[in-house]
């Protein structure tokens, strides 16, 4: 006996298939992924083929990186890293980037930190903009008072100045992403702890200091960067015996003819601790900017 298909109401629309509806979302779908990797890729060839560049010249003759017919199919050489590490320079200028990110950075997370606290906690609004000021204000703008000054007391050629230069741009740095960090957390917490019996600072110290702990990693990570990479206040306030590697790098460049071999060795190896610290600190570096990036 045949089943007997009743009609649907002539005012009911018709049910359109499942599979029908999935085709159709799957066509927007697809170009919107080809899309997407097509982006990935470009982004991705823009910022590994410089790189790639340079530790292909790193690897060559100084012939040939001027070469245009010479690409990627060429015979290495490590002369060009035996030279720049031969005389021992390199080495004390890595020696001085270390020291002065690794201390200037951590003098700046001390500081600004509790700082930060104390601004996001305590709704310090005018803070907060002078804070905001200072990250303004073009740094290069106070390196002839600051030359003036540290010459008058004898600092200058040493790493404290150096260390001093970089807090000033470190802990407004640090202060401003953590701002928005702590008032991203639940202020329910610390109320909690106070009524156990604890400080305001400790319950800074044992909830939110640990709490923040992703925060504080991204921001030190971006901090010990900026130190790492900067040339200017190196440049000015530095002598032979503190020159870090970005004014290393700029020595090699004179005015009649360019070390482009022993710049890109001395390059490559400058690149190697940002990007094992890049790489180490990208969990916390991605939680902690995306946590702070949020509220409530």
């Amino acid at each position: 006996m045949s089943a007997v298909t009743t009609p649907a109401p002539s005012g009911t629309p018709a049910r359109v298939p499942q599979r029908i509806v999935a085709r159709r979302r799957s066509g927007p779908q697809r170009v919107f992924g080809a899309l997407r990797a097509v982006l990935i890729v470009i982004v991705c060839a823009v910022i590994s083929l410089p790189i790639i560049w340079m530790i292909a010249a790193a690897l060559k003759t100084n012939v040939q990186v001027t070469d245009p017919t010479v690409g990627l199919a060429f015979t290495p050489t490590w002369d060009n890293f035996r030279n720049v590490l031969a005389d021992g320079v390199l080495v004390q200028s890595l020696a001085n980037s270390l020291i002065i990110g690794v201390v200037s950075t951590a003098l700046s997370v001390v500081i600004a930190v509790p700082a930060a606290w104390a601004v996001g906690r305590f709704r310090m609004r005018r803070t907060g903009s002078v804070v905001l000021v200072a990250r303004i204000v073009p740094a290069i703008s106070l390196l002839v008072p600051w030359y003036y000054m540290f010459a008058q007391l004898g600092l200058v050629g040493s790493h404290l100045v150096l260390i001093l230069s970089h807090m000033f741009v470190s802990v407004p740095l640090i202060l401003w992403i953590m701002i928005g960090f702590f008032e991203g957390l639940p202020v329910e917490l610390e109320d909690a702890a106070r009524t156990d019996g604890l400080s305001a600072f400790g319950a800074f110290l044992r909830i939110a200091l640990p709490l923040a702990a992703p925060g504080t990693a991204s921001a030190a990570v971006l901090a010990f960067i900026f130190s790492w990479n900067n040339f200017i206040f190196a440049l000015i306030l530095a002598d032979e015996r503190t020159m870090t590697m970005p004014v290393l790098l700029f020595n090699f460049m004179s005015y009649a003819s360019t070390d482009w071999g022993g710049l890109m060795a001395a390059a490559t190896l400058m690149t190697v601790p940002v990007l094992l610290a890049a790489v180490f600190g990208q969990r916390y570096l991605v939680a902690g900017l995306t946590a702070g990036a949020t509220k409530g």
